[in-house]
């Protein structure tokens, strides 16, 4: 998760819309005694699925986690990227029986053509970049193998996305795999879980929020995209925004530390990989902000590097992680 954390910065519950955030579905007649083949508009391409998806690939543990909330343990013929994060403790034994395709990087073209998926799912199109030795999507479309982008993830929307994405990436798997009765009672759940907190925080004032990555002594400033909408959604008021010139290109900037001093805020929100960087990342910020509001305060927020991405059931879980943390009084423990 770090890696992929790192290259991203240097490389520079209603009825949704499944045509909004570029990604939607539609139908097609059904053969005699077979599914309805479907076609998905993701990340701008078309992507035809003759008949629901019986070998799949979980791009990362997030990823995989939710293909089995949906109950599609016995279609899965791999899983990837498995160190980057723990599964859920009570998936553990439903994936224990799951190849492992990689552990802390995408699996290599090699690796994820020799399980022969017919349908692979992403959190964002790093996992196929053909540089890094990754199956490009065209190299899977000419295999046959039907790629997806979660929505947050794609190119053109990894700057506004938005939480409520992961809604539209749950109807579509529900279409796709023909369960939707699972796939609209995530839904429900989750968005009955994002009205709680909303009605929680509504009307109090907004502590001043950043969110930063730091790995090592390098500072960096999230200010677009689903981290910006999850800490908006919490009850924080970001210190950084799309609007900002910084943010212009890409929803991550290098900063200095003079300039997140000049800022003060009142609380400090950072992704980490395991606990080895949560305290490495403590110590960079008390050693260098002593007299910063959010250190004194001791409000400081670590959150799970892989709840931030898109995609992923983590996005609602960790808004009220940050929520709570912002928020103590608002919420019965």
């Amino acid at each position: 998760m770090r890696q992929r954390m790192s290259a991203a910065i240097l490389l520079a519950a209603g009825t949704l819309s499944l045509t909004a955030c570029g990604s939607g579905v539609s139908g097609g007649p059904a053969a005699d005694g077979a599914a309805a083949a479907v076609t998905i508009m993701n990340c701008g391409r078309e992507v035809g699925i003759a008949s629901e998806p019986t070998a799949v690939v979980g791009m990362s543990p997030s990823q995989t986690e939710l293909l089995l909330r949906l109950g599609l343990a016995d279609r899965l013929v791999g899983q990837a990227q498995t160190a980057t994060a723990p599964l859920p403790g009570d998936l553990t034994d439903e994936a224990a029986g799951i190849p492992v395709l990689s552990e802390t990087t995408p699996p290599s073209r090699e690796e994820l053509l020799r399980v022969e998926p017919d349908f692979v799912f992403s959190p964002t199109t790093y996992e196929f970049t053909a540089e890094q030795g990754f199956a490009s999507l065209e190299q899977l479309d000419e295999a046959g193998v039907a790629a997806y982008v979660a929505t947050g993830g794609c190119f053109d929307r990894r700057m506004a996305g938005t939480v409520d994405d992961l809604f539209v990436d749950l109807k579509n798997l529900g279409e796709i795999f023909g369960v939707q009765d699972a796939a609209d009672g995530l839904i429900q759940e989750g968005a009955a879980q994002l009205a709680e907190i909303e009605t929680a925080v509504a009307g109090r004032e907004l502590p001043r929020v950043a969110q930063v990555y730091v790995e090592g002594s390098t500072l960096s400033a999230i200010g677009a995209g689903i981290e910006y909408d999850i800490v908006r959604l919490a009850g924080g008021d970001n210190v950084f925004s799309p609007d900002d010139p910084q943010f212009a290109d890409f929803f991550a900037a290098q900063i200095s530390p003079e300039s997140l001093a000049a800022l003060d805020p009142d609380a400090l929100v950072f992704a980490v990989a395991d606990a080895e960087q949560e305290r490495a990342t403590v110590d960079y910020l008390t050693r260098t902000f002593p007299t910063l509001s959010a250190v004194r305060q001791g409000r400081l927020i670590p959150v799970s590097a892989a709840d931030t991405f898109p995609g992923t059931l983590g996005n609602i879980s960790v808004v009220r992680e940050i929520a709570e943390q912002l928020h103590p009084d608002a919420f019965d423990r």
